[in-house]
């Protein structure tokens, strides 16, 4: 079954799903390492893999590590056109559809799409929005866009209708790394009443409370990065309270 098939079979089904974010740039190979063994045992449902800038040139390696400690598919988070590996499973191919920025709108999918046409990766649509977090983070300054403000609920779900309406096969409401304050669950609530495809949502969920409040208020997929580069072991913790949600 591929990576889409399996999100939105979940989706339809009431099972919620965790993935964890690992970005190259902040993880050294023992890191990875621990990372991949406690997902392994807690059985989260995918790694993504990217960050907003890869300076280490570590993005093959550290997914060769992952698929060679586990089973879990992974998926490319790309920042940009240069964080391309065929070494992965799947790539979200992701729209910035909460800015007006027209190269991550649609620019550097037309210099990204010849290469992916001949690659064996399976490219999941994915409307990617940004949610006002409480400081700026790094996604917001290198995508060079305005988020919708935390209170703007009616804003988060017109945006989001639209990239359906579109054939978008994905939402992604993200607060973005390192948030101050993840997505309001007033927000995921209205946005994903408005939805037929899966929602993810991801930043500033720092507590096995919070993600599951993030899965009890719509979202179907969480996901979680900087938590687990302070403390792989919060893994296991986390995919419970995911998974019982």
């Amino acid at each position: 079954m591929s990576v889409y098939s399996t999100i939105l079979d979940k989706s339809l089904n009431a099972r919620k799903q965790l993935a964890v974010l690992v970005d190259p740039d902040k993880l050294d190979y023992k890191q990875v390492d621990a990372v991949a063994k406690h997902a392994a045992e807690a059985g989260i449902d995918y790694f993504l893999v990217g960050g907003s800038l890869l300076i280490n040139n570590q993005l093959d390696q550290c997914i060769k590590t992952l698929k060679e400690k586990t089973n879990i598919p992974v998926v490319l988070f790309p920042g940009n056109t240069m964080q391309m590996s065929w070494k992965a499973d799947a790539i979200l191919f992701l729209s910035l559809i909460s800015g007006r920025n027209a190269e991550m709108l649609i620019g550097r999918h037309v210099i990204s799409a010849p290469y992916l046409k001949v690659s064996q990766l399976e490219v999941i649509s994915c409307g990617y929005m940004l949610i006002e977090s409480g400081k700026q983070t790094a996604v917001q300054y290198m995508s060079n866009t305005t988020p919708i403000p935390a209170d703007k609920n009616d804003i988060a779900m017109c945006t989001a209708m639209a990239g359906e309406m579109l054939g978008l096969k994905l939402i992604y409401l993200e607060a973005g790394s390192g948030a101050a304050n993840p997505v309001p669950c007033s927000m995921i609530e209205n946005v994903k009443s408005s939805l037929s495809i899966p929602l993810i949502v991801g930043g500033g969920i720092r507590t096995p409370q919070q993600a599951s409040d993030v899965c009890k208020a719509g979202a179907d997929l969480v996901v979680v990065g900087t938590a687990f580069e302070k403390d792989p072991g919060l893994i296991s913790e986390m995919a419970a309270a995911v998974h019982q949600s």
